[in-house]
C-alpha cells in the first residue's frame, strides 16, 4: 500500500514526529519521558511508528549538504581575490558564512513559512534547532546550487519548464531545476548543460555545427530535436527528429555513437553504454508533464521526480532504491506519482511534513 489510510496508523505517525521534537527539545525531562513511555505502551501501532520515525531521522541526520564543495571553492576564491583590501561589511559577511548553518537555517525558515501558509500551526513553530528534520532540510538544496546558478546563463526553478530562444533561433526547453551556459561566436555554437535536463530544437547551419556538452559527453548536430539529461550515475541523449553524434573521448574505450530519430543512448559514469529504441513521442516526454520509466531503478526515477516537488523525498532502504520501475506518471502531481511508484514496489510513502516525504518498505 502506497500511503497510510488507517486513521489510527496515520495519527500514530504524526504523534511520533511530535514526540521526536519534544524529546529533542527536553531530553532530561522525566515527566515527558514518562508520558512518552505511556504513549508507546498504549498501542502496538505507536511503537511501530516511533521505530520508523527514529530510522528516518537517523538517515536524514547522515545526509550531507548538497553543493558544499562548490560553495566552498567559491568562498575560497573570493577570499583570495579580496586579500589585503579595505574592510567591507557586506563582503566580510559573505566570506564568513558558515555554509551548513546558513543552509539549515534558510531551509527551516522556508519550511516554516510554507507550513504556516497551509494553515497548520500544530507543529510547534518548526524551530527545530539541531534535530534530524533540520538536517534533512539542510541536505535538500532545492534547484541548481549557488555555484551553478552563478555560472549559468539560464536556470529553471522547481516545477518550472522554461523555453529560451537562442541568437540563431534555436530553442532550448529547460526541465525544472536545470541550468545551461551559452557560448556563441562567429564560428561556434555551444551550449553546456550544467545541471538537469533540456530539449534542443536546433536551427540548421552547416557552417556552424551546434554542440551540447553534458558532463563528459559532447553531442554534435546539424539540425535536429533531441533531449539531453544529466543524472547522478549517467548522462542520456534521445533524438526526436534528425541525427546527432554522441562522443566521450575521455572514456576507455571512447564513446562514439550516431543516433537517429527514436534512438537513445545512456552513458554511465563507469563507461557503460546502453542504446535503446524509443517512440519519438516519448523523447522529452516531461515537456507534456509525463515521466516515463522503463526498467529504471527507483532511485533514478525519484531523482527526476524531485525536480517537481518543492521539498525533500527520502528513500530509506537501499534494496528498495535499486528495484526497477516501469510506468507512466504525471509530473504535475508529484506526490501522487510517488505513491504510484511506491504502490508498485509494495512500499509506503509517509508524509513527515507537507514538504518531507519518506519512502520505505511496507
Amino acid at each position: 500500500m502506497a500511503g497510510t489510510t488507517d486513521p489510527v496508523q496515520k495519527q500514530a505517525e504524526q504523534d511520533a514526529t511530535e514526540w521526536l521534537i519534544r524529546l529533542q527539545e527536553e531530553p532530561n525531562n522525566p515527566d515527558l519521558q514518562s508520558r512518552f513511555a505511556d504513549w508507546c505502551a498504549q498501542n502496538p501501532a505507536h511503537l511501530d511508528a516511533w521505530n520508523a520515525t527514529k530510522r528516518t531521522a537517523h538517515l536524514m541526520a547522515k545526509a550531507k549538504p548538497a553543493g558544499k564543495a562548490d560553495w566552498q571553492q567559491f568562498l575560497d576564491a573570493k577570499r583570495n581575490n579580496t586579500a589585503g583590501r579595505a574592510p567591507n561589511d557586506a563582503v566580510d559577511a559573505l566570506l564568513n558564512i558558515d555554509y551548513e548553518k546558513a543552509v539549515a537555517e534558510s531551509k527551516v525558515i522556508s519550511a516554516q513559512t510554507r507550513f504556516q501558509k497551509r494553515g497548520n500551526m500544530s507543529w510547534r513553530g518548526i524551530g527545530l534547532g539541531g534535530i534530524a528534520v533540520a538536517a534533512s532540510l539542510m541536505a535538500a538544496v532545492i534547484g541548481p546550487d549557488i555555484a551553478t546558478r552563478m555560472q549559468a546563463d539560464h536556470v529553471s526553478a522547481t516545477g518550472e519548464i522554461s523555453t529560451i530562444t537562442l541568437a540563431d533561433n534555436s530553442t532550448v526547453t529547460l526541465a525544472p531545476e536545470s541550468a545551461i551556459t551559452v557560448h556563441f561566436d562567429g564560428t561556434t555554437r555551444f551550449v553546456e548543460l550544467l545541471d538537469g535536463e533540456a530539449f534542443f530544437d536546433v536551427t540548421p547551419d552547416p557552417q556552424k555545427p551546434f554542440r551540447v556538452g553534458a558532463d563528459n559527453l559532447t553531442v554534435t548536430v546539424l539540425g535536429t530535436g533531441f533531449d539531453v539529461s544529466e543524472g547522478a550515475n549517467a548522462s542520456s541523449v534521445g533524438v526526436e527528429h534528425g541525427l546527432v553524434q554522441v562522443e566521450n573521448a575521455a572514456d576507455v574505450p571512447a564513446v562514439f555513437e550516431k543516433l537517429e530519430a527514436g534512438q537513445q543512448v545512456r552513458v554511465g559514469r563507469d563507461g557503460s553504454v546502453l542504446r535503446s529504441q524509443t517512440p519519438t513521442s516519448q523523447i522529452g516526454a516531461w515537456r507534456k508533464n509525463q515521466l516515463i520509466a522503463q526498467d529504471q531503478p527507483l532511485s533514478e526515477v525519484v531523482d527526476q521526480l524531485r525536480r517537481y516537488f518543492n521539498g525533500t523525498i527520502v528513500i530509506t532502504d537501499e534494496v528498495l532504491a535499486s528495484q526497477t520501475v516501469t510506468g507512466v506518471y504525471r509530473l504535475n502531481d508529484p506526490v501522487s506519482a510517488l505513491r504510484g511508484m511506491a504502490r508498485a514496489q509494495k512500499a509506503t510513502v509517509r508524509e513527515i511534513t507537507p514538504w518531507i516525504l519518506v519512502v520505505s518498505p511496507s
